[in-house]
This record gives structure tokens, C-alpha cells and sequence, in this order.
């Protein structure tokens, strides 16, 4: 979604993907302080740039490389993993790329090798409940120079060091790799179920208004090995990957400040991804969109009045001091689901350039009566903009 939206951006989701601002390289230091809302990053100058606005326009493989004539897109990985010894972890990885000047331009100077159209972002966090850990980190780079690109054949995207790359006859049959000092990753990917195209086959509307939207598709369920460093301690590790790609020029229309998105994997085999893009004023109705796959792999597309998604906790962060929602029961009436869901660790903050709460969760439920349990993700965003004037 645009998790994220991140929306929306709903942006993770995403989000920092579009910051000019490079931090610190080893990011799980408290004190980074946000220099940019991530409402702020999905808008600026839109002049000259392709829009979303086609449904049935995704095609695969070929759109899981980049789309360098729209303003914003992210390879978003969310993980629930697993040790041998019964140790849960999650894990993030995450690639933006943000074009800096319209396609127009871009194509009017190829005078210099240094000369960059393109800004990746790549951000990657672990969540070690056991060990009370939150770690990340982040990377910048222009894409010049081999510093930071996509490739197609073979799918290829990174930034400086830290990369997905394809290594089997699948796009996603793909390894993670990353380094962020305190703490690594490396895992292989194998995707158990077709993608997944969210909204109007594939075009995911943002706002009411029509004027925004993505194109989105997911894998919900990438079958995940590995290994997790965390400081001097390495974890061999099995679990499930959730996987969104997302591209898109205008996200979040003026009133709208951000997002909260959900992916979540249930033990029935069920899969639901759903997210809200809140508006400015909290009395006005979010845009709400989700995603129901079967364990089968048809998808249902659910709107606003299909699911209802109450807070029934909050988590107030002691260092931006954002307000963040913090337990959720979601409920799909019209299919007998009712679900609780609670962070495996109440921080789960990403304090980088922007700041946002990006977390692994655990899912309690039942599904037609019938008692479920699962793991996922949530992203939140905008909910910390406010402690340093950028709303």
C-alpha cells in the first residue's frame, strides 16, 4: 500500500525514502531527530510526472523494477521469524527510490557519470523482544555511479552494500542481504503463493477524491531462511516474509497526514492487508482499503464498510513523543472475522530521518467461530510529526 502507503501511504511505508537527509549510518542511536514529516515527503512538486490511474496496468515480471518516470516507490520486506530454539524476531528491509527532477529533465543531461536523477533510501530494523532490542539503521545514495539502482534480469535492487537480488528462476526466489554494523541480515526468499494486486487490479486508491493512488501488489507468504546477527550473537532463522511493491507520484492529498497499515498472515491460511489514511482533522472518516486472500490464493478487495478497526491501547514514545496506537481488534463482520492484535514490543520506533513506528505483531482470533492465531506487520505513520512542527 503505500505502507506502506506508508497510503497511503498508507509508508511504509515508506516513507523515508524520500528524504534528502542523510543520518547517521548506524541509526539505532536514540537521539536522531526527524527533519522531514513523511506527509511532507509524499507531496512536493508533481509537474511532468506519470500518475496512477489505470487499473489492470500491472505486469509481471517486468514491474518489480523501478518506475523512474513516477516521483515515489519502495521494495518493502516485512518478516516473522523464527530461531531454532523457539526465539521469535522480526525483521525490516526496505528500498525507496525518489526521482529528484521530472522524467522530462532527467533525460535532457547525460553529460556526467556523477550526475544522479534518482535518490534510494534503504532502511532495515530488527525487533528482538527476548533481548529487549529495537535496532536500525538506514543507507542513502544517489543511483550513479553503481551506488544504488535496480536491475530487472536478473531483479536486482540495492543501495551501497545493502540488496535484494534474485537468485533462483523466480524474481522473488531472491536473498537479502544487509550490514548495519550493530546488527545483519541474511536471508533467502521463496515465494509459496502468486502475487497479490491490491485494489482495482492492481491500482490502489488513496483518497476519496480519486486524484490519488499507486500501483500496488504484494507476496504475502515468502518462505524465509537465514541467518540474524544481533551484536556478537548469530540466529539461524525460518519464518515468512510479506512482501509489498509500490509506485506512485502524489500519495497523500493535502488534508491527510498519514497512514496505519496492516499485513497480516493468519493460521488458517487466510492473509489480509488493510490500511486507513487518516485525515488532518481526526473527526473526518479515514480512506480505508483492504485485501482478503484466501488460503487458495483468490483475493476479495473489502472497503471501509467492511472492516472496523478499534484502538483499544496506545504507546507513547519518550523520545519524539509521538502518541502511537498500540493494540488493535479488527473486525471483517460480513466474514465472521474478529481479530486481536498486539506488538511483540511496545517500541518499535524508526527514529531516522523521518520518524515512524514500523513493528512485528502477533494476532489473536477467530475466523467463522472457528479460534485462530498469526504474525504480521503494522506501519504507522504521522503519528510523531507533531513533537518537532512539521504537521
Amino acid at each position: 500500500m503505500m505502507r506502506k502507503v506508508i497510503a497511503v501511504v498508507v509508508v511504509i511505508g515508506a516513507i523515508a525514502a524520500f528524504m534528502l537527509v542523510v543520518v547517521s549510518r548506524d541509526a539505532d542511536v536514540r537521539d536522531v531527530r526527524a527533519q522531514i514529516s513523511v506527509a511532507d515527503a509524499l507531496r512536493g512538486d508533481t509537474t511532468g510526472f506519470a500518475r496512477a490511474t489505470r487499473p489492470g496496468s500491472v505486469r509481471l515480471p517486468m514491474d518489480h523494477a523501478a518506475h523512474p518516470d513516477y516521483k515515489t516507490e519502495w521494495w518493502y520486506f516485512t518478516g516473522n521469524l523464527s530461531t531454532e530454539s523457539g526465539r521469535e524476531l522480526g525483521y525490516q528491509f526496505t528500498i525507496f527510490r525518489t526521482a529528484l527532477v521530472a522524467p522530462q529533465r532527467s533525460r535532457a543531461d547525460h553529460s556526467s557519470r556523477w550526475r544522479a536523477d534518482q535518490l534510494y533510501t534503504a532502511h532495515m530494523a530488527v525487533s528482538d523482544p527476548e533481548g529487549g532490542r529495537f535496532l536500525f539503521a538506514d543507507r542513502n545514495s544517489r543511483a550513479a555511479l553503481g551506488l544504488a539502482g535496480t536491475e530487472l534480469m536478473p531483479f536486482r535492487v540495492w543501495t551501497e552494500g545493502w540488496e535484494i537480488r534474485q537468485v533462483g528462476s523466480d524474481a522473488l526466489e531472491a536473498a537479502i542481504e544487509a550490514d548495519g554494523g550493530s546488527f545483519a541480515v541474511a536471508l533467502t526468499l521463496q515465494p509459496t503463493r502468486p502475487p497479490v494486486l491490491h485494489g482495482d487490479g492492481g491500482l490502489s486508491p488513496k483518497s476519496r477524491d480519486g486524484l490519488n493512488a499507486s500501483y500496488y501488489y504484494s507476496y504475502p507468504r515468502l518462505a524465509t531462511t537465514g541467518s540474524v546477527r544481533i551484536e556478537s550473537e548469530r540466529f539461524d532463522v525460518t519464518g515468512m516474509t510479506w512482501m509489498d511493491h509500490e509506485w506512485s507520484t502524489s500519495a497523500l492529498s493535502e488534508t491527510q497526514v498519514g497512514w496505519d497499515w496492516f499485513a497480516l498472515r493468519l493460521s488458517n491460511g487466510q492473509d489480509l492487508m488493510y490500511f486507513q489514511v487518516r485525515e488532518r482533522d481526526p473527526t473526518d472518516e479515514p480512506f480505508v482499503e483492504a485485501t482478503l486472500v484466501s488460503p487458495t490464493g483468490p483475493s476479495e478487495r473489502l472497503l471501509a464498510e467492511d472492516v472496523e478497526l478499534t484502538v483499544t491501547d496506545t504507546w507513547t514514545s519518550s523520545s519524539s513523543g509521538g502518541v502511537y496506537p498500540s493494540s488493535w481488534k479488527l473486525e471483517v463482520p460480513q466474514r465472521a472475522i474478529r481479530l486481536e492484535i498486539a506488538p511483540l514490543m511496545a517500541d518499535q520506533e524508526l527514529r531516522l530521518a523521518v520518524q515512524y513506528w514500523e513493528g512485528a505483531v502477533t494476532i489473536d482470533g477467530t475466523v467463522a467461530g472457528t479460534a485462530v492465531t498469526g504474525r504480521g506487520y503494522v506501519e504507522l505513520t504521522g503519528y510523531s510529526d507533531a513533537a518537532f512542527g512539521q504537521r
